[in-house]
């Protein structure tokens, strides 16, 4: 999407609204509830037993023609279904899903530490957030994922108290979680909820819950690559969408002159009718 739109949007929300957050969460939360929107509209819409040209001539309430119809091309190519290929499997190895509902991670926290009036660890809240009503927890797999973290917070505070160190818990919270789960994926931080980042919630200490250096500098890469790969793929698209349209122009004109020429050919037809040519006197 072009900054331009995301500009306008984010200027129409400020319009509206009074909020305390910056400009780069908001543009977050606008790329989430925007991939979210065309997800709703492909499953409805796009997903369906109608032929691509019923598709096609069919767009959705509020969905200009043309912005429907670069969708469908998109989700019908060899590239759309290759990108939904990857997030189904992707999808499919998730094991289990928060139970937040709607509420942010970060509301959920501080409901939580006005009624107890403790701080709400990182632990915790994975245990919070990964519970049915009735507190057990969602799936299997998040029991016995709650029972390690348990596990190994006991034995850090009891090695931490044998040493007579100062217990810090959120330190303590967060080595566990890394040992459970693994190094912290780039971007963000789990347990957290969305659009928060390593270095704004460990700060400078982030390095140590992340992966290796040479792994960083190699996902580095990687992410250039790919994301040159999708500048190219999006030049290219442009430029086709470019010729595509003036061709359509071309033809548009075209069909326009052949219209106004089979007008006036009908214009003199009609006249003929009405004033047929007199035979010449003998």
């Amino acid at each position: 999407m072009p900054d331009a739109n995301k500009n306008q949007a984010l200027d129409q929300i400020k319009d509206k609204f009074s909020l305390e957050v910056s400009d780069n969460y908001l543009k977050q939360a606008l790329g989430k509830k925007w991939r979210d929107h065309k997800s709703t509209l492909k499953k409805k819409y796009f997903k369906n037993d109608l032929s691509f040209e019923q598709k096609l001539q069919n767009p959705p309430h509020g969905i200009l023609r043309y912005q429907w119809e670069d969708a469908c091309h998109f989700w019908n190519s060899a590239k759309g279904q290759a990108r939904e290929r990857i997030g189904v499997t992707s999808r499919q190895q998730q094991k289990f899903t928060h139970t937040a509902g709607s509420k942010s991670f970060a509301r959920i926290a501080n409901e939580q530490e006005a009624t107890s009036g403790s701080n709400v660890g990182r632990i915790q809240l994975f245990d919070i957030t990964h519970t049915k009503k009735d507190d057990s927890p969602i799936t299997p797999e998040a029991a016995e994922i709650m029972e390690k973290l348990r596990e190994k917070r006991t034995e850090y505070e009891t090695s931490a108290s044998s040493a007579g160190s100062a217990v810090n818990m959120a330190d303590i919270d967060n080595q566990v979680i890394a040992e459970v789960f693994g190094p912290e994926r780039y971007g963000r931080v789990r347990g957290t909820g969305s659009f928060v980042t390593p270095t704004k919630y460990f700060g400078s200490s982030s390095s140590q819950y992340m992966p290796s250096q040479g792994h960083s500098v190699q996902a580095q890469v990687e992410l250039q690559v790919e994301r040159v790969k999708q500048q190219l793929q999006e030049e290219m698209d442009a430029k086709i969408a470019a010729v595509q349209a003036k061709a359509a122009a071309r033809e548009a004109a075209l069909q326009g002159k052949v219209d106004d020429m089979q007008s006036q050919l009908a214009n003199i037809m009609q006249m003929l009718n009405k004033n047929p040519p007199q035979d010449p006197p003998y």
